[in-house]
């Protein structure tokens, strides 16, 4: 009698719908490659409309089309992009803004890009505060202050924003928009 030791036996290659049958590679759809041209040239239109005071179609337009096949750089750019709509847009028309967007066609998965894009600002602004800490200056207290010279508050006042377009957000589309962003694999 041949002896086979069972617990060697690795059944979920004999299961058709294991997970080690099938490519992870199908979890995410591909997305079409992105210059960083083709995204600059998007940044000026959507420059141009906020300029003309058309916000809601600029943070529209930059949510609709995010650079999920493009590289870093242009990734960077179009997060440059919309940090920027964000920063210009009044903290009074925030809400009402977020309400027409969720209510409309496509509104949820705007707002989803939308959330990528704050997630994607806060690591952001933490690395390049966290980047210009290096210098310490010694307080007559005896303690030691970190920061870069010129107040180090950049960073502060770009989180400040980025914190209160998530509450607002959250308080709009809901605490589903986060799980959504946090499983997707595609980022921007």
């Amino acid at each position: 009698m041949a002896t086979i030791n069972w617990r060697t036996i690795n059944i979920d290659l004999l299961d058709p719908e294991s997970p080690a049958n099938f490519s992870i590679a199908t979890l995410s759809p591909p997305a079409p490659s992105v210059t960083s041209s083709e995204v600059q040239s998007l940044s000026s239109q959507i420059k141009q409309l906020l300029r003309g005071g058309d916000s809601e179609g600029a943070l529209r337009g930059a949510l609709e089309n995010p650079p999920y096949g493009g590289d870093a750089a242009a990734k960077e750019v179009h997060l440059a992009t919309v940090a920027e709509i964000l920063q210009s847009t009044k903290q009074s028309e925030m809400s009402p803004m977020l309400r027409r967007i969720y209510g409309s066609e496509g509104g949820v998965e705007i707002l989803d890009v939308l959330m990528k894009y704050l997630y994607k600002g806060m690591s952001h602004t933490s690395k390049s505060s966290s980047a210009s800490t290096g210098s310490m200056s010694p307080q007559p207290t005896g303690f030691s202050q970190m920061h870069s010279r010129g107040g180090g508050e950049g960073g502060g006042q770009a989180m400040s924003v980025l914190l209160s377009w998530h509450e607002k957000l959250v308080e709009i589309a809901g605490p589903g928009s986060i799980v959504r962003v946090m499983s997707d694999r595609r980022t921007v």
